[in-house]
């Protein structure tokens, strides 16, 4: 059963802004970062200045990436990104914003979506910026290192997995096959910046939306957070559903302390009873 608070803002606006983070993912078997204090669960991911300047710590992604990403690849959409894709096949949702790089809301028919910080199933050369498959580069791996692919790992966020205490010395990570230039997944790392375009885009979005609804993010990156700050200053009422607190608590409406599959099933259960119907579109 859903939270009245949560039916009664969805049935009072018509074009939601959607938010989305790691909570909205975790239904699906992918990891999140934090706790319900918005603390580190674990190590943070590695950066992009250590990803760039050091071949050692590239060796260490892409070895854990190895073991990491057939979980990510094998992923699929949970009650939470089906129903939000169920807004949008309403025509309630003005777009979906998602700073999760798992791809799961496009995989559930979700149309309008903006990837915050990348999709993980792509790789990008930093050389002469040529893209590839993610898949692609999981078979290179393999093949240039075929005794890592049978070791026991534990999943960790984000395609990541924990290989503690291993020597990564003798990974061989594949180069651009152009150019020979360095692969990075094409997602934001952690002190790298998200595309301006990108966050423009958004942000002409959200000004046209009548309501924000942030979904499985505790808001602790400002990526996210300025979404929030904006919308407030514009008078766009928030409101969030996350197991734990969130940075903008005290900016919301009301916070929805529930998993988000729980909180957003009754969106696909009776979608009748909702009484929410398309806006008439001129033209």
């Amino acid at each position: 059963m859903g939270d009245p608070r949560l039916e009664a803002f969805l049935t009072g606006h018509r074009r939601l802004f959607v938010l989305t983070g790691a909570g909205c993912s975790t239904g699906s078997g992918i990891p999140d970062y934090r706790d319900e204090h918005g603390a580190w669960k674990r190590t943070p991911p590695v950066t992009y200045q250590a990803f760039m300047g050091d071949h050692a710590t590239r060796q260490r992604y892409w070895a854990r990436s190895l073991l990491g990403w057939p979980r990510i690849a094998r992923a699929r959409p949970n009650v939470a990104h089906h129903a939000l894709a169920s807004l949008e096949a309403r025509g309630l949702s003005e777009m979906l914003l998602t700073q999760n790089v798992d791809g799961l809301h496009q995989a559930a028919g979700s149309l309008s979506v903006v990837d915050l910080h990348g999709r993980l199933d792509q790789v990008v050369c930093m050389g002469c910026g040529a893209g590839s498959a993610r898949a692609e580069m999981q078979t290179r791996l393999a093949s240039a290192n075929p005794d890592w692919v049978a070791l026991d790992a534990v999943a960790a966020p984000d395609g990541d997995a924990d290989l503690d205490g291993r020597d990564f010395s003798a990974f061989h990570v594949p180069a651009c096959e152009a150019c020979g230039g360095l692969l990075k997944p094409d997602v934001v790392f952690f002190g790298e910046n998200v595309p301006r375009a990108r966050v423009d885009h958004a942000m002409a979005h959200l000004r046209r939306a009548d309501a924000m609804l942030v979904v499985g993010s505790s808001l602790m990156v400002y990526s996210g957070l300025r979404f929030v700050h904006t919308a407030v200053h514009a008078g766009i009422p928030v409101v969030a559903v996350n197991l734990g607190r969130t940075r903008a608590d005290e900016l919301l409406r009301f916070r929805v302390a529930a998993p988000c599959g729980d909180a957003l099933g009754f969106l696909l259960e009776d979608q009748a009873r909702l009484s929410l119907t398309p806006p008439v579109v001129a033209g």
